[in-house]
């Protein structure tokens, strides 16, 4: 239940390219800490609810180690402390409970009042941000390459989000379920930044990691959903190999199957349905989002065209036959080709359609091992 914000094949890369032996060395510790942290067991779960359905948060240093959760440096209410870092934290991590709880109802990760604990400080040098299956982990990046990771609030927004998908639908954490699986994080972390911001869909940057690169790095965020392919291109970087369409899909054993790398169809898809609403992207095409993750309708090896069918099905149940809800959805799906011109509407009928979020799954049904992998 390990997942990343920098995909593994990124940290190859840097480490087979960087030019600095200390850069390398950096980034060559953080892929061999990955590899054991992806290997490990779902952390146990601090199951503590909210006091009358408020947040809770609660943000721990590690203090450069690797013990989890580290000495409890803020909690909730407290005044910001001199640590920058752990400020950032606690206010990422708050504005991404807010966005969810003002948006969609809903009481944190697990929908029933989950602390939102965070790590900072964790290793030295780390070049990455993770959730574990129980809470978000912060690395203050190695200094060349990535600054500190607490500093994107929709870095934040998206590991919570993983959190929020083993929740609800569960979604296996290969091949398109797994992009989709990436994908819904980077909707709902961009959501996030955008909430907090008071961003419009026409406003919004649609980057997700803008801030991470350190000066000199030639990128403008890990990726782009409004145009996949084009966060970067830097000689140790590399291409970003994100498509945005399924003519460029990438068929891949890699990556358990291409999940960083697919994503940005079904990403670019989110962006074209935001921007033809106009508007917040949070309201009508979050809201379509959201109700298609908790419907109980997305299987946990859901494809691409079976997402699309559910978030057609939840616009028009929302909506109606006839609204421009609708009409944008399917024009999204068909604009990056997962959902072909004469593509049949799915009714609410044929997914016995919920759009209300369902109830968080006891400890012992929570998901198992099969979504261990980076981000």
């Amino acid at each position: 239940m390990f997942h990343a914000i920098v995909p593994p094949y990124l940290l190859e890369q840097l480490e087979r390219s960087a030019g600095d032996p200390s850069v390398r060395a950096r980034i060559r510790q953080s892929l061999q800490h990955d590899a054991v942290l992806r290997t490990r067991p779902a952390a146990g779960r601090e199951r503590v609810a909210a006091a009358a359905g408020g947040r809770q948060r609660k943000v721990y240093d590690a203090e450069n180690g690797t013990d989890l959760p580290g000495t409890l440096v803020r909690s909730e209410g407290d005044d910001p402390v001199t640590d920058q870092t752990t400020n950032q934290a606690y206010d990422g991590t708050g504005a991404t409970w807010t966005m969810y709880k003002e948006c969609y109802g809903r009481d944190s990760i697990d929908g029933a009042g989950l602390v939102l604990t965070s790590t900072v400080h964790y290793d030295r040098g780390y070049a990455n941000a993770f959730w574990d299956g129980a809470q978000m982990v912060f690395g203050d990046g190695d200094g060349e390459i990535f600054g500190n990771f607490t500093a994107s609030i929709d870095v934040t927004g998206h590991e919570l989000t993983h959190g929020v998908t083993q929740y609800t639908a569960n979604l296996a954490y290969e091949g398109q379920s797994g992009a989709l699986n990436e994908s819904i994080s980077d909707v709902f972390g961009s959501l996030a930044k955008q909430h907090a911001l008071g961003q419009s869909a026409a406003d919004a940057d649609w980057l997700i990691g803008a801030g991470l690169f350190q000066p000199g790095v030639q990128g403008i965020a890990l990726r782009s959903m409004k145009a996949p392919g084009t966060a970067y291109d830097d000689p140790r970087l590399g291409k970003d190999p994100q498509p945005a369409d399924m003519s460029g899909y990438v068929d891949t054993a890699d990556d358990n199957g291409g999940v960083h790398i697919n994503s940005g169809i079904p990403n670019r898809a989110f962006y074209l349905v935001a921007a033809e609403l106009g508007g917040n992207a949070y309201d009508d095409a979050g809201q379509i989002w959201y109700s298609t993750l908790t419907s109980g309708n997305v299987s946990s090896s859901a494809s691409f065209k079976d997402f699309a069918a559910v978030t057609q099905a939840v616009a028009r149940d929302l909506f109606g036959d006839e609204s421009p809800q609708l009409a944008a959805v399917t024009n999204a799906w068909q604009t990056v080709g997962v959902l072909g011109d004469q593509t049949p509407l799915m009714n609410a009928a044929q997914t016995n359609l919920e759009t209300t979020t369902p109830p968080a799954a006891p400890p012992d049904q929570q998901p198992s091992d099969q979504q261990s992998a980076v981000e």
